[in-house]
């Protein structure tokens, strides 16, 4: 199968390309400097460079592919502390990614004549805050998100609105958990080890953690199978902030998180903060299991997170080789963490 990966050079998609090649797809994979490349080239990939804000440049791209799916993976995501406080502005780059690119990629995929097209969605703080703790794809997005969040929801809402009904095309949106990993910056370890993510109040917020390996290899699962639609790519575990939290300060070996009223977390970090660290909802992901035949290998934080830890202490990519073996049947046994330009 020949398939088109926009954002090959981006946290997911560096693990993505050679699980692909794995599993005997041709692919384009696209980064947005030539210093980017080589390294697409050496995991398998022919490697161009593309705007995807560039229509022209995107038609004639993917047109020259002739790919049989498009996976636009491409983002401009920053650091997690940074995302706090000024959300929207830290995401309008990506808001466009999301928006203008996914028209002018769908619009290249069918000129193409393309199959189907798999974009990277977002899903945590774009669930609805209010009722249980623990969303399905059929839950609406929160539709009262805090000032500071709105553009940003409204690009995960547009992105969700146009790739599933887009005609001609099987459209899905995989809506990946806060991820950490190989080719993330793992900020939440680094953040807690540094006591910078506090409990705020009761720290009641949930969080659905997602390694990349199982982000990529749910991603390859896409690709032949599931229905048109949306889906939550999480582990196992949705956790409160005042479990996982202070589990992994004690794991890591750093000193206890610190407690700070709600107020106080407010005037500290603003009010997305607040709302990641209070109220957000975490997400199931059996629609996935059944639907796309998929199951992340890392099936809870807990395991993730420790060896994640072992590899940065040991220099090396944590879980590329377990997860690497399983990939290559399709399948493994996912913003608020950066992972840079793609």
């Amino acid at each position: 199968m020949k398939v088109f990966l926009a954002g090959g050079s981006g946290a997911i998609g560096k693990r993505l390309v050679p699980m692909l090649v794995a599993n005997g797809h041709q692919v384009t994979a696209t980064a947005t400097s030539e210093d980017k490349l080589p390294a697409l080239r050496e995991l398998g990939a022919e490697a161009v460079v593309l705007d995807v804000l560039d229509r022209d440049a995107v038609m004639a791209t993917v047109t020259r592919a002739g790919p049989d799916v498009v996976i636009h993976q491409a983002t401009a995501l920053s650091s997690l502390g940074e995302s706090f406080r000024n959300l929207d502005k830290t995401f309008a780059y990506t808001n466009r990614l999301r928006t203008e690119g996914t028209d002018n990629l769908l619009e290249a995929a069918r000129a193409a004549g393309a199959r189907r097209f798999i974009a990277q969605g977002f899903t945590g703080w774009s669930n609805i805050r209010s009722g249980g703790p623990v969303k399905t794809e059929q839950d609406p997005l929160d539709p009262d998100p805090p000032a500071n969040q709105r553009q940003t929801l409204a690009g995960i809402r547009y992105l969700e609105n146009v790739v599933p009904g887009a005609p001609g095309l099987e459209g899905i949106v995989l809506r990946y958990g806060a991820l950490y990993g190989p080719g993330t910056a793992n900020e939440v370890l680094g953040l807690t080890r540094q006591r910078k993510l506090p409990l705020a109040g009761e720290a009641g917020g949930v969080w659905s953690f997602l390694h990349t390996d199982d982000a990529a290899a749910a991603t390859v699962a896409a690709l032949t199978r599931g229905r048109p639609g949306v889906y939550n790519i999480t582990d196992d575990e949705p956790a409160k902030v005042a479990d996982w939290l202070p589990w992994l300060a004690r794991e890591l070996g750093a000193k206890p998180p610190m407690r700070l009223p709600v107020w106080l977390a407010r005037l500290a970090a603003g009010e997305v903060a607040v709302s990641v660290l209070t109220q957000i909802r975490g997400s199931s992901n059996a629609k996935a299991r059944a639907e796309l035949d998929w199951v992340p290998s890392w099936a809870s934080w807990r395991q993730g997170f420790l060896a994640v830890d072992a590899a940065e202490r040991a220099g090396g990519p944590a879980g590329a080789a377990r997860t690497a073996g399983k990939a290559s049947g399709g399948m493994a046994s996912g913003g608020m963490d950066s992972s840079g330009h793609s």
